[in-house]
């Protein structure tokens, strides 16, 4: 890792704006800039303390770049560590690249994805779970996924992670300790207290392993299958929900006969709903290969909603047992997949249809797609599903899979010392599993890594961050 050169890149995103951020980052960042700084008051930019800002032009020999706005960032006081300079310049992506060239030029090498968060890391201004919250953080987009990476990022995981470490590494201290008085049979770590502390970790470990499961589908979304048979109301319904005219629709049944996806955030929870073809049996080739892909993506939904047309039961289109049977066949095909029961079109019943409805099916939910009757109730439902207890009373929560990992690693030798305990095993074999699990540890917060593993994380930020 070349960590001792000067890189540039830009922090803003690509492309034509207000303005645009360029960072330089490197010991000799600030030395590098100042030739081609014409200050508005003759300032040296070498001589200027930390946590300025200062106008002037970029310039080289005679010809003016543009007019910009220059900060400096001393190291250590800067995000990497090193010393910084960010120049603010007009957006334009030609003045933009004259910028990055002239600086290229002249003793600067353009940035690797991440690597200014790398050289944070590596400057110790941040541990990796940390660095890995930047990343996140930056992919947010909506309130629960920004909370959950914000509360990574200013440490609630790290110091949690490291907390248990230490303590574990205090135990593992003495009992390596008793080893080198192995003769005189002599007990420095309180087992009583030991098995205290390792059946503590152990609840702490399972608690931030279940967590992944809330925080894996606040980060990515919760998938939602809409399904039912063909002229329904699906794609209606999609639209509702989205507000948008996201989908077709038509009379003619069989209109879908792809799926369609789109995001939107409920009460700080992304959910991705799909619209998905309708479920009947057909002859038609390209229907067949929509409806397959239909029963491809319930499989990867977290939640599946059916949806049948309440009307038609009333009018001898549809008979209520056949509805009941679907209903039926999606829940033995798919058990652990909460399902919500939707009848739609309710605009359309007398209060005596909708009794009857209501007594005929159980949890069922009455629904208009067309007028929006129902659709903020639904909603809410749907957001019942997703465990926020959690993350309303702040607590850490787990997102990254390789954190997961290493949690599980950690977990298992854990459970293999507390059993080694209730055996009465020796310090030394003690000591083995105690160690893996310090390792484990020391993987989430980046105090045991390789450069492969750093490369592998930080090959997937941006450029410029």
């Amino acid at each position: 890792m070349q960590a001792q050169d000067n890189i540039i890149a830009l922090a803003t995103p690509s492309g034509a704006g207000a303005i645009a951020v360029i960072r330089i980052s490197g010991n000799d960042a600030i030395e590098l800039v100042a030739p081609f700084f014409r200050s508005k008051r003759n300032k040296d930019l070498t001589k200027q303390k930390s946590h300025t800002l200062h106008l002037g032009q970029i310039a080289e020999d005679q010809r003016v770049v543009d007019e910009v706005l220059v900060s400096i960032f001393k190291g250590p006081h800067s995000y990497t560590g090193e010393n910084t300079v960010e120049i603010s310049c007009h957006g334009s992506p030609y003045i933009q690249q004259e910028i990055i060239q002239l600086f290229l030029r002249n003793g600067c090498r353009m940035a690797d994805a991440g690597e200014f968060t790398l050289r944070a890391f590596l400057n110790g201004k941040m541990d990796l779970s940390q660095a890995e919250a930047v990343a996140d953080l930056i992919a947010s987009d909506n309130a629960a996924s920004h909370q959950i990476a914000m509360q990574q990022m200013r440490g609630g995981f790290s110091n949690e992670i490291q907390k248990l470490r230490e303590e574990l590494l205090n135990f593992a201290s003495l009992i390596e300790l008793e080893l080198d008085f192995a003769e005189e049979d002599v007990e420095f770590a309180d087992r009583t207290q030991f098995k205290e502390l390792v059946e503590r970790i152990e609840n702490v470990l399972k608690r931030l392993i279940d967590s992944f499961a809330v925080g894996n589908v606040i980060k990515n979304g919760i998938p939602v299958a809409i399904v039912g048979e063909p002229n329904v109301g699906k794609s209606t319904l999609l639209n509702a929900i989205l507000n948008e005219e996201r989908a077709i629709v038509s009379d003619i049944a069989g209109t879908t006969r792809d799926t369609i996806e789109d995001e939107i955030a409920i009460g700080g929870v992304g959910f991705r709903f799909i619209d998905t073809a309708g479920i009947r049996e057909t002859k038609d080739v390209v229907e067949s290969i929509g409806i397959k892909k239909t029963f491809e993506k319930i499989e990867q939904s977290q939640v599946v909603v059916y949806l049948f047309d309440s009307a038609a039961l009333f009018n001898d289109k549809v008979d209520l047992k056949q509805v009941q049977v679907e209903i039926e066949k999606i829940k033995n095909k798919f058990p652990q997949k909460p399902l919500v029961i939707i009848a739609n079109k309710v605009d359309l019943l007398s209060k005596e249809q909708v009794s009857t409805l209501t007594t005929e099916i159980e949890n069922i939910h009455l629904l208009s797609a067309k007028t929006g009757q129902g659709v903020e109730e639904l909603t809410n439902k749907l957001l019942e599903f997703v465990n926020t207890g959690a993350l309303r009373n702040n607590e850490t929560i787990v997102t990254n899979t390789r954190h997961y990992d290493a949690l599980l690693k950690s977990l298992e030798e854990i459970e293999k010392v507390k059993f080694g305990l209730q055996d009465e095993l020796s310090g030394d074999l003690l000591a083995i599993d105690i160690r893996q699990a310090l390792y484990h540890l020391g993987e989430i917060t980046g105090q045991i890594s390789s450069d492969d593993l750093l490369g592998n994380i930080f090959a997937n930020f941006c450029i410029g961050k």
